[in-house]
């Protein structure tokens, strides 16, 4: 049974998501104290949390905070995420990255097995399937050119102002990109490891700082972009306290972190602070176009959903006809054996009667083959279930 148990920005705001990550981590740990679970791909970025599982059975999960799907009902939500039909900001490119990562990371701790690997690999197909086959991701915005958007529409020209990017992780790498465009005067990178910082800096053409040194460098700052990966928030009232106000009551916070890096009390200063919810807000001015092309994209999906529900009923047969194939073909090499050692024929002739036992062995097995896929398709598990018992092997009473 696929199972994906989520949270996202459509059913929370930032400050709720914050709150429930712990509860979806106990929520997970209850699922594997109540069924055996096969595999798991864990799915986190800035504006949602999702962990898809392949369970021994299916049983009940009670929540009220959490989406839970199952089956193909979550197999069409995946690949419409792999998508960007599922994107705060529709058709962008970045939560096609996240996936194959979440891929990579299970991977590496071999969590994922062969069902869930085959889902995540058709989902990342389809994704990059339908941005090469439609316009969905074309004429749009990233959340990277969002954030700078709204910084634009809160602040105005970006025009000679000094910019600090604290993270050189991926959201701060895709914010930093889209700041290239714009007439800044200098982009400062501050990150708590400093190589990474300087990497990135150099791609701007900006300047490095250790994390340590960030309070000398606020001063010369108009806006400031978080996107760490920290547990806790790094900058706050008690930091920004020395700055002189009429600095501060000009000064610009976007807050791309979930949890978040930026304080609430920010704003006693009269610092304008945004954060992930904001973004909800930017006006994109290419929707309607990608509307559009998501109706091509939703197409494509509901026949690949298809396909890959039916890949993986097939998938229950596997172990079932691996051993009868495996059965079938050692009794067959062993009877040809025996013809052929009382039997004096030529090599040539002995090719023929070893292609004649494959071809009898091909037909006997063909109606067997075809029916249990057939099962399979119609969810005839009790079929199935029979088939187990009796090609491979029947329980003990």
């Amino acid at each position: 049974m696929l199972v994906n148990i989520r949270i996202d920005f459509k059913i929370a705001d930032v400050a709720t998501m914050e709150k429930s990550y712990d509860k979806l981590d106990r929520l997970i740990e209850k699922v594997h104290k109540n069924v055996d679970v096969k595999e798991e791909v864990v799915l986190k970025t800035c504006n949602r949390y999702e962990v898809y599982m392949i369970l021994e059975r299916d049983i009940n999960i009670p929540t009220t905070t959490f989406i839970v799907e199952k089956s193909d009902v979550a197999v069409n939500h995946l690949l419409r995420l792999a998508s960007g039909l599922e994107s705060m900001i529709m058709g962008e490119d970045q939560i096609l990255g996240q996936i194959k990562t979440a891929r990579k990371n299970a991977i590496k701790n071999n969590t994922i097995g062969p069902k869930l690997e085959k889902v995540f690999t058709k989902a990342i197909h389809v994704g990059q399937s339908i941005r090469k086959n439609t316009h969905i991701n074309e004429g749009g915005v990233s959340v990277g050119s969002g954030a700078v958007e709204l910084i634009e529409e809160k602040y105005g020209s970006l025009k000679g102002k000094n910019v600090l990017i604290v993270g050189a992780g991926e959201m701060g790498t895709v914010v930093s990109k889209a700041l290239l465009e714009k007439d800044t005067n200098a982009i400062v990178v501050a990150n708590r490891t400093y190589d990474k910082a300087q990497q990135l800096a150099q791609e701007l053409d900006g300047h490095a700082i250790k994390f340590n040194e960030m309070n000398d460098t606020l001063s010369k700052i108009d806006i400031v972009i978080s996107a760490t990966g920290a547990p806790h928030t790094l900058i706050n009232k008690e930091r920004l306290s020395f700055l002189p106000q009429e600095h501060l009551s000009n000064m610009i916070m976007l807050d791309l972190a979930n949890p978040r890096d930026i304080d609430d009390d920010v704003i006693e200063l009269s610092v304008q602070l945004y954060n992930l919810d904001d973004l909800r807000y930017i006006t994109d001015k290419n929707k309607e176009r990608r509307v559009k092309e998501a109706e091509k994209a939703e197409k494509i999906i509901e026949k690949e959903t298809v396909l890959l529900k039916d890949a993986l009923k097939e998938m229950e047969i596997t172990p079932i006809l691996s051993s009868l194939n495996i059965e079938a073909e050692k009794i067959r090499k062993q009877e040809l054996e025996k013809t052929l050692h009382m039997l004096d024929i030529s090599k040539k002739d002995s090719k023929k009667l070893d292609h004649l036992t494959r071809s009898i062995t091909d037909k006997l097995m063909y109606n067997i083959i075809n029916n249990l896929k057939k099962a399979a398709i119609a969810d005839d598990i009790q079929t199935i279930n029979d088939a187990k018992k009796i090609l491979i092997e029947y329980p003990e009473q």
